[in-house]
């Protein structure tokens, strides 16, 4: 009897430190939170997190917050209860997510800010992210490379006014197209805003405020059809024809797209993207989107587990730069972006295989 309870035991301790993503019966080491399953991007990332989990000793959970800063909070406490000892977190709102974090932060948990930058609490202990402003500088590079003449009508959108990297991509976007802008390459065709800001090429906080609560779309596709609809419905005879379109990421891109490609009076544009979500592969292999700025989900992964594995064998993680969050400067790990079009598609992202060439057609 002795012997079987010894077993029973040793098989007990063994069923509850294994890897994975599920909840098991024990402690979980690294808690992560990422915003939502109805985006492809984030459920990409968690696959990623769950192959580059496969190979530690730690054991993990990956929660979801649905769009909800409430979810998002008690999805922490949730992770707290379990034990965590790292907390990698993806916030739905920068702002608002500064209280999930303080709650972590009491217990004695490191916190890392994944991709998107919690701001005004001193309780982000570290951010590993792709260059923001580097994404969209790259983005206005793009529509200044392919720019048509002068006078092209330049149509702006933006993400979410809660999340600190739409700014950061405008603003890299901004200072690139602002100079030609200002040249009469381009011009602003809906944006009040940008245009009577247009003379400005370092934005304030408040100044981009501005704009953005004119062009954002709140990360959301029909939010963004439904700007483009409205947009050009306003737009008179010279806001059409050839036309530059700074579309904030794919998923917006693709439904600006759809947009302007189904009005006769647009004969042609060029529009940016972000993530390069499969669809959107197919949109740029098609014509129907120019480019997106390919960020390698498996080398920010690896970043945030590689920086969580660290901290838990007790070890300084490296970092490269640091962000102000409007409270503290946070440690930043930043990771390199590539810009991808009908090019180098298949390089970038058959090659490297990130896809596989089965995943489209007419590559």
């Amino acid at each position: 009897m002795m012997v079987v309870m010894m077993l029973t035991v040793i098989l007990s301790a063994c069923n509850s430190s294994g890897n994975g993503s599920g909840s098991g019966g024990g402690a979980v080491s690294v808690g992560i939170v990422l915003p939502t399953k109805d985006e492809t991007r984030w459920v990409q990332d968690e696959q990623r997190f769950k192959d580059a989990l496969s190979s530690t000793k730690y054991s993990t959970e990956i929660l979801f917050s649905q769009g909800s800063s409430a979810k998002e909070k008690e999805n922490v406490e949730t992770l707290i209860n379990k034990g965590i000892k790292v907390l990698i977190i993806c916030p739905q709102d920068g702002a608002a997510a500064a209280a999930a974090v303080e709650s972590a932060k009491k217990e004695g948990i490191t916190v890392i800010a994944y991709d998107r930058l919690i701001t005004d609490t001193d309780a982000v202990d570290y951010y590993v992210t792709f260059d923001s402003l580097a994404v969209g500088a790259a983005q206005g590079q793009y529509l200044v490379d392919h720019a048509k003449g002068k006078g092209q009508p330049l149509y702006l959108y933006a993400g979410a006014a809660s999340d600190n990297n739409a700014f950061l991509f405008f603003q890299g976007a901004w200072e690139v197209l602002q100079p030609k802008i200002v040249d009469g390459t381009f011009k602003i065709a809906n944006s009040s805003e940008a245009e009577k800001l247009k003379d400005t090429k370092e934005l304030s906080r408040d100044q981009m405020s501005a704009i953005i609560s004119q062009v954002t779309t709140n990360w959301d596709p029909n939010e963004a059809k439904n700007k483009a609809q409205t947009h050009l419905t306003a737009a008179a005879a010279d806001m059409k024809g050839d036309i530059a379109i700074l579309a904030p990421n794919d998923g917006t891109a693709r439904s600006i797209a759809d947009v302007f490609s189904a009005d006769s009076a647009v004969t042609d544009y060029v529009i940016t993207g972000q993530d390069a979500e499969q669809a959107s592969i197919q949109y740029i292999i098609d014509g129907k989107q120019s480019m997106t700025v390919f960020k390698d989900v498996r080398a920010l992964v690896k970043d945030a587990m590689g920086m969580a594995v660290e901290i838990l064998d007790s070890k300084t993680p490296e970092t490269t730069g640091s962000y102000n969050n409007g409270t503290v400067d946070v440690k930043a790990k930043q990771t390199d972006v590539i810009v991808v079009d009908k090019d180098n598609v298949k390089k970038e992202l058959i090659d490297s295989e990130y896809y596989k060439a089965s995943d489209f057609t007419g590559l």
